[in-house]
Formats: C-alpha cells, sequence, structure tokens
C-alpha cells in the first residue's frame, strides 16, 4: 500500500508491505538511510520472522536520497520481507536528528530500536535476544553495542578499524561505567516514555554527536543499561571521509560543550582540544596533522593518533 500524508516541511511517502497490517508489534526497528541500500540490514532481520511472529515491526526512512533505482530495489526487497515493513520516503533530506524523530512517530510498539543501514547483527537471535530483555527488564535506555566481527579488512579501512576497535568496540560491563558516554543510536533500544520526554536535538546539523548529545540528557531522568547484543558496524570510512566528518561535526561539538560543559570536560577529545588550543599558530599546522593521516607508508598507530589530533585541532576552536 502506498499513500502521501498531509503536507508538512517536508513531503513524505509511504509503503507498506502485505504483513504489516496484521501486526502487532511490540519492538519497532528504526532504520535511517541516505542513498545507502538498507536491504543486506533487511534480510538479515527477516531471518528471524519466523521466531518473531510479528512481534518486531521495521520501519525504513529514505532520509531524501532522490534515487529511483534504489528506491525501486528497496521497495522489490521490502515487498519480499516476511517481517511488517513501512518505508517512509522524504523528497529532502532532514537531517540524522530529525530523521529519527520522524521514525519514532512512525513506529507502532511502544519500545524503538535504532539500527543504522549499514549495521549488521552478530548472531541470528539479534532480535529475539531484544525482545527477551523487553520481557525481562523492560529498561528506559539499552545500548547493545559494536563489533567489527564483519567489516571489511581492507587496508583503506584499516585506520577506521584501529580508531574504533580502542574507542567504540567496548565490552558491556567497560560502557556501563560511564553509561552516558556509550549511547550511539546504531543498536540503541528506547521505550517510547523516555523517547517522548527526550527527544533528538533537531537543531543538530551535520555529521556527529546528536545520539551523545542525547544520552546525556536522557542520563538525566532515566537509568541507562549496558548488555551484550552487539551488531557489526559495516561502514568503515577512509580517512579523507572521516576526516571530512570531523570537519563537519565541529558545530555540532560546539553544541555539546555549550549544553553540557561538566559532562564533556570529561572526554580526552575535550581536554586534547583545550591543550591544542593553547598551541601557537594552530591554523597553520593543522594540516600537517591531517597530511600525516592520510599518509598511507606511515604505521596504522601513527596515522590513527595523527586523525585523532586533527579532530582536537579542529575542536580546539569550540572549546
Amino acid at each position: 500500500m502506498t499513500r502521501k500524508t498531509k503536507k508538512t516541511a517536508t513531503a513524505e511517502t509511504v509503503r507498506d508491505n502485505i504483513a504489516y497490517a496484521a501486526a502487532r508489534p511490540v519492538l519497532s526497528v528504526l532504520v535511517p538511510f541516505l542513498r545507502d541500500d538498507p536491504l543486506a540490514l533487511l534480510e538479515a532481520l527477516d531471518q528471524e520472522a519466523d521466531i518473531t511472529q510479528g512481534a518486531v515491526e521495521v520501519v525504513l526512512l529514505d532520509d531524501g536520497s532522490a534515487d529511483a533505482a534504489l528506491a525501486a530495489r528497496v521497495d522489490a526487497g521490502v515487498a519480499r520481507a516476511k517481517l511488517p515493513v513501512r518505508v517512509v520516503r522524504l523528497t529532502e533530506n532532514e537531517g540524522r536528528a530529525r530523521g529519527r524523530n520522524r521514525l519514532a512517530t512512525h513506529a507502532r510498539a511502544d519500545v524503538f530500536l535504532f539500527l543504522d543501514a549499514d549495521m549488521r547483527p552478530d548472531n541470528r537471535r539479534f532480535l529475539q535476544a531484544w525482545l527477551d530483555v523487553i520481557a525481562l527488564d523492560d529498561p528506559a535506555v539499552a545500548f547493545g553495542g559494536f563489533s567489527l566481527k564483519h567489516a571489511s579488512r581492507e587496508s583503506a579501512f584499516a585506520v577506521h578499524r584501529a580508531m574504533a576497535e580502542k574507542a567504540e568496540c567496548v565490552p558491556w560491563y567497560e560502557r556501563a561505567r560511564a553509561p552516558e558516554k556509550f549511547v550511539y543510536t546504531s543498536n540503541l533500544l528506547v521505550r517510547r516514555d523516555a523517547f517522548q520526554a527526550e527527544a533528538f536535538d533537531r537543531d543538530f546539523a551535520g555529521w556527529g554527536w546528536e545520539d551523545v548529545e542525547w544520552g546525556m540528557r536522557v542520563a538525566r531522568r532515566f537509568s541507562v543499561r549496558h548488555v551484550d547484543i552487539p551488531a557489526t558496524h559495516l561502514g568503515l570510512d577512509t580517512v579523507e571521509s572521516l576526516a571530512a566528518k570531523y570537519e563537519s561535526s565541529v558545530g555540532n561539538f560546539a553544541r555539546v560543550v555549550s549544553r553540557h560543559p561538566e559532562v564533556v570536560r570529561g572526554y580526552p577529545s575535550y581536554r586534547a582540544a583545550q591543550l591544542l588550543k593553547k598551541a601557537p599558530a594552530l591554523p597553520a599546522w593543522r594540516p600537517l596533522l591531517k597530511r600525516a593521516a592520510l599518509a598511507r607508508l606511515l604505521p596504522t598507530a601513527a596515522r590513527a593518533f595523527s586523525l585523532r589530533l586533527y579532530r582536537a585541532a579542529l575542536y580546539a576552536e569550540a572549546v
């Protein structure tokens, strides 16, 4: 079924598959994408359709890809899926925060699972494991964790892999020591009442920090749990792409610093930015850090260190 909603700031088109209407989901899996194909993730989730028996629905948000070929592939994949699936397609890009807020308005369950389109479950009982958490504890917020189990080992992504292994692929018991810090929308369970109390800040633009900032706010009002239900982050970036994301995230980092200074002061990225801010002629030699990160002849560890310093040098503008 396809229908158009009433006009809003950004027009949307909605398409449901045949399983959608009759389902009474306990869990809504919310997946935004922009020019990425979400079908591999949908197919992985769909392997649990017979086990979950209508308890899980998937809502996909095409955040303004404007790609007719991709849209046709997604529609065909959704039609094949046994899970109840809705596709929401936007005419213009809204961005990460607004897009996820919009996804929540389409969810029918009282619990949401935010997943990025480039994630893959690490085991075949991924959805069932989340359903078990809901049935046993019904947490307001829970993060399942990252891994790189299925991620590429190509040399082009070696720097990002090294950085992710160090900073993001953290066991649940270590994440639990600073629960608000390790909140990413790539594998995040949120109860409806918690999300209604604290939605994503729609004024974030560009890349990064909107989920971490949300975690800081929500942790003041609700308990944030960390569990061991990991999914692989397949979307490793080249150094060039990662550097571009850092460059676009400075404004978002500044917004977090202004809203949560007491929390951010404890972050290594903040402390490094403060130190670099005092360095003479920082804008003049900052590009050298990026050049070192791009230098393929250097060891991966040295390139990763240079890229972290480059990010801190960018963030020095915001502290």
